[in-house]
């Protein structure tokens, strides 16, 4: 599976609203995605409960893997996108 490495780009984080705005684009896919700090253990996209619980803040580095390299084009760009901007 492919993967890449992208920087939170949201100012509070992983937290609530961008965990559920990239667990419902996962969920739209239907592809496997796991998001991970580098060497910990992945996590499954689909669910933000497990997304918020990786912790990553504004600036942390997560690796995006995904079935296919559409789907974690789309997935990386919306973890190193600023969610709670208006």
């Amino acid at each position: 599976m492919p993967s890449t490495t992208v920087t939170v780009g949201s100012a509070v984080g992983l937290h609530a609203r961008p965990a559920t705005i990239i667990a419902e684009a996962v969920a739209d896919t239907g592809a496997t995605v796991t998001l991970s700090l580098e060497g910990g253990d992945p996590v499954d996209a689909g669910s933000a409960l497990m997304i918020m619980t990786l912790g990553a803040e504004k600036g942390t580095d997560v690796v995006v893997t995904a079935d296919d390299q559409g789907t974690l084009d789309a997935i990386a760009a919306l973890v190193a996108k600023d969610l709670d901007a208006d």
